[in-house]
């Protein structure tokens, strides 16, 4: 099970005026030995409140160092005290790395990858670029970064570097919605429309292996559609999603007034590292609020159904989970639920952490 490390600041870069790049140095290097496409779970208290927040790795694998990007946004406690307080020598606490955002990569292959982000959506792309570029030779990456204008960019030099590495394999279609660019179709909005254009000018969508979308909701989703409407499958189709695209969601689940109090009633097995712990609780509070409220430490970040952070599996019993953006199919399949997001449906559900 997942628990928090210490991870020393050792460089700060500023990448635009509100955005940071964390250069760590973890306590227990092994236990960071991140996929590409990963994220790092952070906790910190802010005036006897701990605050978690889920960050991108936006560093290759081969680069030898950990570095995540973290943008400022308005009202954002961790964000604000990242770009505006923290310094080089402070500590960080973090869970080790985590998040299914890839595909394996192995140095025979040879194939086409393509990737839209928006945003910040940037970060955890980046780290998948450098590392299948790095890693497959005859592999190829065309990349799709939408932004506001040129200001917004998130790692502009660090891509032109990199095209510059693997010409001819790295392909990259900057789209501004602000600023006018010469070419009419990189103005604007990636909606499906604007992928469609793209893909019969510029992007032969055909020969795409796999693909990966990393940004808010909107526009994954007519990114997603247009990709499938040209031909690929859901397998393809890796997403990434913001946890603050999602709307704050409920307390706890809407439950007829008429039920009973005894009706509304669950026993709850929860098996957390290797140990199991049997609770009596409400069936309009999740299987996260549960076993926080009884004490246990269970893993967490966003709490919107978007970090799979809380991901456990349902052993006995059925859950209702109200919203997924984070599981894949054949995950839901075998029994995997996001627990924030996941309440009881029948009297008595064991749940594994575990597994």
């Amino acid at each position: 099970m997942a628990r928090f490390h210490d991870l020393k600041v050792t460089d700060i870069h500023r990448t635009i005026r509100d955005a940071v790049v964390l250069t760590l140095e973890p306590d227990d290097p092994a236990a960071f030995d991140f996929i590409q496409g990963q994220y790092l779970t952070f906790r910190h208290d802010f005036d006897g409140e701990e605050l978690r927040r889920s960050y991108s790795i936006c560093s290759g694998k081969q680069e030898g160092k950990l570095q995540v990007g973290i943008k400022r946004v308005d009202g954002g406690a961790f964000s604000n005290f990242a770009n505006e307080e923290l310094k080089v020598g402070d500590t960080l606490q973090a869970m080790q790395p985590m998040g299914g955002f890839h595909t394996p990569l192995d140095p025979a292959n040879a194939k086409n990858y393509l990737g839209f982000a928006g945003g910040s959506g940037i970060t955890p792309v980046l780290s998948i670029v450098k590392t299948t570029l790095a890693t497959e030779p005859q592999s190829t990456f065309t990349l799709v970064y939408a932004n506001r204008g040129v200001a917004t960019i998130m790692f502009r030099e660090e891509l032109e570097d990199l095209k510059n590495r693997y010409l001819g394999r790295l392909s990259v279609i900057h789209v501004l919605e602000q600023d006018a660019q010469e070419i009419d179709l990189f103005t604007g909005m990636v909606t499906e429309e604007k992928c469609a254009a793209l893909f019969r000018a510029w992007i032969d969508v055909e020969s795409v292996d796999t693909a990966f979308i990393c940004g808010p909701e909107p526009m994954m989703l007519g990114i997603a559609k247009a990709l499938r409407d040209h031909g690929l499958n859901d397998a393809q189709i890796k997403f990434e999603l913001f946890a603050s695209a999602q709307p704050g969601r409920l307390k706890s689940k809407v439950v007829s007034k008429q039920a009973g109090k005894q009706a509304n009633q669950a026993e709850v097995a929860i098996t957390l590292d290797g140990s199991t712990q049997t609770i009596m609780t409400a069936k309009d509070m999740t299987i996260l609020d549960a076993a926080r409220q009884n004490a246990m430490d269970a893993p967490f970040a966003c709490t919107a159904g978007v970090c799979s952070t809380c991901r456990c599996r349902v052993i006995e019993g059925e859950v209702e989970m109200v919203a997924n953006h984070a599981l894949e199919d054949y995950e839901v399949e075998k029994g995997y639920v996001l627990s924030c997001q996941s309440f009881p449906v029948t009297d008595r559900v064991v749940v594994d952490y575990d597994q």
